[in-house]
């Protein structure tokens, strides 16, 4: 089984905290999102667990932040400077993976020009953006996650074996970046930031 890469506060999530809450990811063209919902969909049917339906199919590349609503300006002003210096990609979907007990996901191949990317968002946000250490993942293990928070773990035990040898294959052009930020329920997509080609 593969290490779970980060842990999400659920303290993150709190609707009484002053600072708003946001991450940065990839994301699919819509067939593509239409068809990994299908895929939470067919969980939640199957678990009830429905909280990986709270935003749209997506790769993080950085994890969840709080920062305060005014500094989302200088935010998107760095993210939209760094994406223009980006080049496309292509993006291998492959199978699936998990994170024993609690999440099951869409995997994806860690590329050199993901990891790239990866290494080059984490040295913009630690030198221009004073982010520090304990915010950022120094290994990035990307994928589309169909399941997490609210899957139990007997839940986990009974369905992933039908996942683990099932084949879903996929590709999509990384054109962006796009930066989610936590309405107080769910993840929107607030901005896109386009790679220069």
């Amino acid at each position: 089984m593969i290490k779970r890469p980060f842990f999400i506060d659920e303290k993150m999530f709190n609707k009484t905290a002053k600072m708003d809450l946001y991450f940065i990811a990839l994301v699919p063209p819509l067939d593509l999102r239409k068809e990994i919902h299908a895929l939470k969909e067919e969980i939640f049917l199957n678990t009830g667990a429905k909280k990986a339906m709270n935003s749209s199919a997506h790769i993080t590349i950085q994890r969840p932040f709080r920062r305060e609503a005014t500094f989302e300006e200088k935010l998107n002003s760095h993210l939209n400077l760094f994406a223009k210096k980006q080049n496309s990609f292509k993006v291998l979907l492959s199978g699936f993976g998990c994170f024993t007990p609690r999440t099951i996901f869409v995997d994806v191949l860690a590329s050199q020009q993901l990891i790239s990317l990866h290494q080059k968002l984490n040295t913009m946000l630690l030198g221009h953006l004073q982010f520090n250490e304990k915010e950022l993942s120094k290994n990035i293990t990307p994928h589309v996650t169909i399941a997490n928070r609210d899957l139990l773990n007997k839940e986990f035990y009974r369905v992933w074996p039908d996942y683990q040898n099932r084949i879903f294959a996929a590709n999509f052009v990384v054109k962006s970046l796009f930066l989610f930020k936590h309405n107080g329920k769910n993840w929107d997509i607030i901005q896109k930031f386009l790679f220069k080609n």
